[in-house]
């Protein structure tokens, strides 16, 4: 995501290039819409990734709530989710990916002017947008729901999925059962599923 810092001139002239061929936004992803699915993996990552929704458990709890609420009130069925200090996963089937995006811009605005008052810094910049992955199938479905049940650990902030308070992992091991979800691990495994996104 930050690689842009890291790219030669030459290099961040060729994506820029390339983005204007497709006629995209230079400095966003698209949200596609019309694939054949209505499910979709949602991100959504602070700004250069500073840890401001876990400035307190307090914030983190209220933000859980909010994000749900957003994906409800457009009547999209969460089925994993996650939420770290600095950004959060959500897999999601909606019946209309355009509202949903809209409603959690929506939501970012509120909660950046909640935040910004609260820390006393007004004008800070809390959120680096909102991407979209659309489920091309069964196995991606599968291992995108391993990989947000485990994204608390692979950052280090857990060594157990059941550590993390902020996930779907509790309610998806409950209802799922261990044995279940042990063999849904073994059989989707994440590999390098997700290497760079939130880093």
């Amino acid at each position: 995501m930050y690689a842009w810092r890291k790219w030669t001139q030459e290099m961040r002239e060729e994506a820029l290039q390339r983005r204007r061929l497709l006629i995209r936004p230079w400095h966003g992803p698209p949200h596609f819409t019309g694939q054949q699915t209505s499910q979709y993996l949602i991100t959504g990552a602070c700004y250069e990734h500073e840890p401001i929704i876990g400035a307190s458990i307090e914030r983190m709890d209220d933000f859980v709530k909010q994000v749900q609420h957003a994906f409800e009130s457009t009547n999209a069925v969460i089925h994993a989710w996650c939420v770290l200090p600095n950004h959060y996963h959500v897999l999601a089937t909606t019946p209309d990916l355009a509202p949903l995006i809209a409603s959690l811009g929506k939501l970012h605005g509120r909660m950046s002017f909640a935040w910004n008052g609260a820390d006393k810094l007004r004008g800070r910049i809390c959120w680096h947008r909102t991407t979209d992955r659309a489920m091309r199938s069964e196995a991606h479905f599968w291992t995108t729901v391993n990989y947000i049940h485990h994204n608390a650990v692979k950052h280090g902030h857990a060594s157990k999925w059941t550590e993390w308070p902020w996930s779907s992992a509790h309610d998806y091991l409950r209802e799922t059962g261990r044995d279940q979800a042990a063999r849904i691990w073994q059989a989707y495994p994440l590999l390098e599923y997700g290497s760079g996104w939130d880093d």
